[in-house]
């Protein structure tokens, strides 16, 4: 039986989704990318495969996910909206599970808990100032541990506090 080796993407134009996407590129991985608006990629290439679609939307998630052997995240929350994350995360968790498909990487910030935290005190005023000033997005964020935690899926979540812009390596 031959596997598949795409990989489904779900943002790939955000700050950090630029960067996936150019990397799995460098590295000649063929992908499926989710995109709300695909006039914004700016990268046209073969092993792009773009699906025009809204993660908040299982019948988006569900021919995304079709023929992938993997899932990454880069989900971004779009201004002005109702926080996206839980919603994402339920339709991406079931289209997996009907699929077969068990290995999940996804980006979150520092706002989110776990049991298994160690997390310093500058962190922690970080955590705290979020879920001040980003409640909704905070708790969704929170929500959205919940339903992996729960799931049975092979999840990676990636914690990225701080994003900069640029090309350059770092050693």
């Amino acid at each position: 039986m031959k596997q598949n080796n795409k990989i489904a993407i779900i943002g790939g134009t955000g700050k950090l989704g630029k960067y996936l996407v150019k990397e799995l590129l460098h590295r000649g991985i063929n992908f499926k990318l989710l995109l709300r608006n695909p006039d914004k990629l700016e990268i046209k290439n073969p092993l792009i495969e773009i699906i025009k679609g809204d993660a908040r939307k299982y019948s988006d998630i569900y021919p995304l996910l079709n023929g992938c052997s993997a899932v990454i995240s880069t989900l971004g929350q779009p201004k002005g909206e109702p926080s996206i994350f839980s919603a994402a995360t339920k339709n991406i968790v079931k289209a997996m599970n009907e699929y077969g498909i068990k290995r999940y990487i996804l980006t979150t910030g520092l706002n989110v808990d776990t049991p298994f935290d160690k997390k310093s005190t500058k962190t922690k005023f970080g955590t705290d100032w979020m879920k001040t000033n980003y409640p909704e997005t905070t708790f969704d964020k929170q929500e959205e541990y919940y339903i992996l935690a729960n799931s049975t899926l092979d999840w990676t979540m990636v914690r990225l506090p701080l994003i900069e812009l640029t090309d350059e390596e770092r050693k």
